[in-house]
């Protein structure tokens, strides 16, 4: 089907395990139900999709929560028929006295290693700092991942409102960590800000990949340095409508971004939230977007290329892919 290179783990809660986990934990039921609460089913803003995103978070502070939700998330995604997943957190939001970094990462990791057991679905688990917080906690966050580093954390990626918390310099020094400790860099960037945000993430961070990367789309310029750069754009197309990033599927970045040379990967982003898995994403692209099965195969095979992956696992992929 396809390889899964931008989804959060927070947007995989089934609602009838939010449920279960709401009921042993002591959490209210949200008014009109964990359905009601998680799903977002009219295009809005972002300021409402995370609200829909939020929803879970009281469900997942927690060791066993954390496993359950990591595992069921495995589970579903080899159920839609992901080639391979990538699935990323801000674990700090998830964190509480009893319940430190170390062990939310650690939950999490061994909850995605479980459901890889259990269905051969290749994962990793890409760890987010995010805007909001104090420089001293992000740090925290990368040593944390950098530690995981071989444990089943496979990346570094910043998230949170552009808007409110445009600078990318002090960043610096957690993504300093990440590297050292051999973790893949992305980073969600010119999703609200202006696509020279891309080029302050690749300059400043060294990442090799952009989180939606949307307003790159807005300037010949900016689109030109992403193809000469070679920088890969995660795109989540659904979610980008939902939000208000892209008009419509057939409108959306993605389509400037091909036509100008660039590297694409897809994610869906937050599945449950949008209602939309990988293999939704792909079919709207076909038959919403107006993308040729050659063009989409030729996002898988950047995606085997930009994973981050072991060798092995990517010559294994590229295959599959090539002989499409």
């Amino acid at each position: 089907m396809g390889l899964n290179l931008h989804t959060h783990l927070e947007g995989w809660v089934r609602p009838e395990t939010a449920a279960e986990l709401a009921r042993d934990m002591g959490v209210p039921t949200p008014a009109g139900g964990w359905e009601a609460a998680l799903r977002m089913r009219e295009p809005a803003d972002l300021t409402v999709f995370l609200a829909h995103v939020a929803a879970a978070y009281p469900v997942l502070a927690a060791p066993g929560a954390m496993r359950r939700v990591a595992r069921e998330a495995v589970e579903d995604a080899a159920e839609d028929g992901c080639d391979f997943l990538e699935i990323r957190f801000g674990p700090s939001t998830h964190a509480r006295p009893g319940f430190a970094l170390d062990d939310v990462i650690a939950a999490a990791c061994e909850g995605l290693a479980d459901g890889s057991s259990a269905t051969g679905l290749a994962v990793g688990l890409v760890v987010c700092l995010l805007r909001h917080l104090d420089d001293e906690t992000n740090v925290a966050i990368a040593r944390s991942a950098a530690r995981a580093a071989g444990k089943g954390v496979v990346g570094l990626d910043v998230a949170g409102d552009e808007l409110l918390y445009p600078s990318l310099e002090r960043y610096r020094t957690p993504y300093a960590i990440a590297a050292a400790a051999g973790l893949g860099l992305t980073a969600h960037a010119a999703e609200a800000a202006p696509g020279r945000a891309a080029r302050d993430a690749v300059r400043l961070l060294g990442v090799t990949r952009i989180g939606h990367g949307s307003h790159i789309a807005d300037d010949v310029s900016d689109l030109a340095w992403a193809a000469d750069t070679g920088i890969a754009i995660e795109v989540c197309p659904t979610s980008n409508v939902l939000t208000g990033a892209a008009p419509s599927i057939r409108e959306h970045p993605l389509h400037a971004f091909l036509e100008a040379g660039c590297r694409v990967v897809i994610g869906d982003d937050n599945p449950i939230n949008i209602g939309s898995r990988i293999s939704d994403e792909e079919k709207r692209l076909l038959t919403e977007g107006g993308l040729t099965t050659e063009q989409l195969r030729a996002i898988q095979l950047t995606a085997c290329d930009v994973a981050f992956t072991d060798e092995s696992t990517r010559a294994a992929l590229r295959s599959r892919f090539s002989a499409a």
